[in-house]
């Protein structure tokens, strides 16, 4: 029983509907108040987003089709870990390599949110990659299309702050950073 007075009491948990890359997932639980209800939420492995900077300071983006949107989205580089992958940073390598054909000459841990645990267990780990060179072709998904692009850290600030940029894991990104990491950030013009 939950020792939490806030806490639900979950009876009955299984997966009402799977598909590449998610779950959704149905618990029977009993509220605080001793009432029964049903709760759906999607259930995916963790993710990691990088805000990749060049040499010269600048940020590796990506455009990319957006089907839930209907529109094209720029943002930064997301994926999920992979079994594979022996840790997140190894995952945020891989999907860096992946999605833009750039390889980091460092990695750095920024934040790690769960950016809708209101129907989601998801959890994002963020990372700042520094001096990302292209070093390869890009290795897509076979439901991937992306285009790579290049921006200073001032228009991609400008891009969030206009609307023109409306991914949330881009936003927070850039924001997380703007706000608490810069200052401790070394130099990426050099």
């Amino acid at each position: 029983m939950p020792t939490d007075p806030l806490a639900w009491d979950t009876r009955d948990r299984r997966v009402a509907y799977s598909c590449p890359g998610f779950d959704v997932v149905n618990e029977s639980v009993r509220l605080p108040d001793g009432a029964d209800a049903e709760f759906d939420y999607l259930s995916e492995p963790p993710s990691v987003c990088i805000l990749p900077f060049t040499p010269d300071g600048d940020v590796v983006c990506i455009e990319e089709w957006r089907q839930a949107v209907s529109r094209i989205n720029r943002g930064l580089p997301v994926g999920g870990v992979e079994p594979e992958d022996d840790d997140l940073e190894a995952a945020a390598r891989r999907e860096l390599a992946e999605e833009t054909g750039h390889e980091a000459d460092a990695l750095e841990p920024l934040v790690t949110v769960e950016p809708a645990n209101g129907i989601a267990d998801s959890v994002l780990h963020f990372f700042v990659a520094r001096g990302c060179r292209p070093t390869a072709e890009q290795r897509l998904d076979h439901n991937e299309s992306i285009r790579v692009t290049e921006l200073s850290l001032d228009e991609l600030t400008d891009a969030v702050a206009d609307g023109e940029i409306r991914d949330g894991r881009t936003v927070l990104a850039l924001s997380y950073y703007r706000l608490f990491d810069e200052e401790r950030s070394p130099d990426t013009s050099q």
